[in-house]
């Protein structure tokens, strides 16, 4: 077997490959021995069928696939050891081969290969690159202060009705002179949340209530014919309370008000931690760092993206196999989606280029990503996600196991495997280049990422 490479172009590359029968001929016979072993035809016990039979009916198919097995094998080993820097995978040239049949017993093949483009990446500090802090503002920390004691809040019971309480009770369908009604609707255990009543007067029924008071009131009036609240309320089908006007008695007995959480050390203890704060203003101040922190991702996200801007323009435009890429793209094309590929291609090339500066630059900086890294990654993937809901002070214990279910999925894994490349990219950046610090507002921030 021989394979010989030449150079077409500086971004295009002939790989030959000549075999000769010996190169193949043992594995075609082999592979035609298991074929005869499996064989079954009729007029012949298993296993019986004449070698003659089994290479007329599988002769040129297996020949081809073993013919396949040792070219796949042997061209990427080639490519592999002679460090031929290759995009996509090789395409087999249909006008070099053009004339050769499975009868031959030496054969040529031919693959197109593309190649990266040669080129450099120079970062230092004579580059400079914009990064944007975001503003922490003091109705951002009250906003979530206020989060806070709401979700460490409680419910309590009360002896008297406040907007925002929920009001249990024993609910009776009434005549219209007030009298309950014979076969009406009863419901034990009803729960009415004056609040959400859409009309005023409805609502204002409930203000002087106590617990075991009785509060006359119209659904129908109260929820403004809405079936949906009306039905969940009388804890009947939408169907069927279609048409009820009727008044409605509320015997009270029961009334729970949620009460926020008090600014005080066992708030400042289940958010934070035991004694990490100790006062109001220092509780305000750790608010301000945690926003200020969340903040941190999106601001080098955005650094990140001005840097691949900069470094494409500093790189410019770089020459590609665009014929070949694109055949190489409609033989991985999938969904049927062949014809968009003139049409996305130049957005193709983007990605690639900014796929290859991004290579040079982890070669540059000698960024690897280990275990631990994605590990890491998944927790703190972790962290955030928890974050939205307020949750800051997570056990270790909580932590590692959401992260453990997230590292089970490969998907999900090589989603974290990029993100961490991405993150040590850019702290590695973030000390190279020199950076102009910016605080702008998040409204600001966010006007940065519309494109009309």
């Amino acid at each position: 077997m021989d394979l010989k490479f030449e150079n077409v172009s500086k971004v295009q590359g002939l790989l030959s490959v000549s075999i000769e029968k010996a190169d193949y001929q043992g594995n075609v016979d082999n592979a035609l021995k298991e074929a005869k072993k499996k064989a079954q035809m009729p007029g012949f016990r298993p296993g019986m069928v004449p070698m003659s039979l089994i290479q007329k009916m599988y002769g040129k198919s297996i020949k081809a696939d073993e013919i396949n097995k040792i070219l796949q094998n042997k061209v990427f080993s080639y490519i592999k050891e002679n460090k031929i820097d290759m995009l996509g995978e090789p395409l087999p040239n249909d006008e070099k081969e053009s004339g050769m049949s499975l009868d031959d017993d030496d054969m040529t093949f031919w693959f197109d290969i593309a190649l990266a483009p040669q080129f450099d990446v120079n970062v230092g500090k004579d580059d400079s690159i914009t990064y944007y802090e975001i503003k922490v503002t003091d109705e951002m920390v009250d906003s979530q202060v206020k989060g806070y004691t709401r979700q460490f809040g409680k419910y309590e019971q009360s002896d008297t009705y406040a907007d925002g309480d929920v009001v249990k009770g024993l609910l009776t369908e009434l005549e219209a002179d007030g009298s309950s009604k014979e076969n009406g609707i009863l419901v034990e255990g009803a729960t009415v949340m004056p609040q959400f009543m859409k009309d005023d007067s409805q609502k204002a029924l409930f203000r002087d209530a106590v617990k075991g008071s009785k509060v006359v009131f119209n659904p129908s009036k109260a929820y403004e014919g809405n079936d949906v609240e009306i039905s969940s309320l009388l804890n009947r089908k939408k169907e069927e309370v279609a048409g009820i006007n009727s008044d409605f008695c509320l015997e009270i007995q029961d009334i729970t008000r949620f009460v926020e959480a008090e600014l005080g050390q066992e708030l400042f203890d289940r958010v934070f931690g035991s004694g990490s704060v100790d006062s109001e203003s220092a509780f305000r101040s750790k608010v301000e760092e945690s926003i200020a922190a969340s903040f941190v991702p999106d601001s080098d996200y955005k650094f990140l993206l001005d840097a691949r801007k900069y470094l494409m323009e500093k790189v410019g435009k770089l020459d590609f196999a665009d014929e070949l890429l694109k055949r190489i793209m409609r033989a991985n094309s999938k969904n049927n989606d062949k014809d968009n590929i003139d049409e996305t291609f130049d957005r193709s090339i983007e990605e690639l280029t900014w796929h290859l500066i991004q290579e040079k630059l982890v070669e540059k900086y000698s960024i690897k990503v280990e275990d631990d890294d994605v590990k890491a990654m998944a927790r703190e993937a972790t962290r955030a996600q928890f974050a939205q809901y307020g949750m800051m002070n997570l056990p270790d214990e909580l932590l590692d196991n959401y992260s453990k279910e997230m590292l089970k999925k490969r998907e999900t894994v090589d989603g974290l495997v990029n993100r961490a490349i991405e993150s040590k990219l850019t702290a590695a950046l973030k000390k190279d280049v020199k950076i102009k610090k910016k605080k702008i507002s998040v409204d600001e921030f966010n006007r940065l990422f519309d494109t009309k």
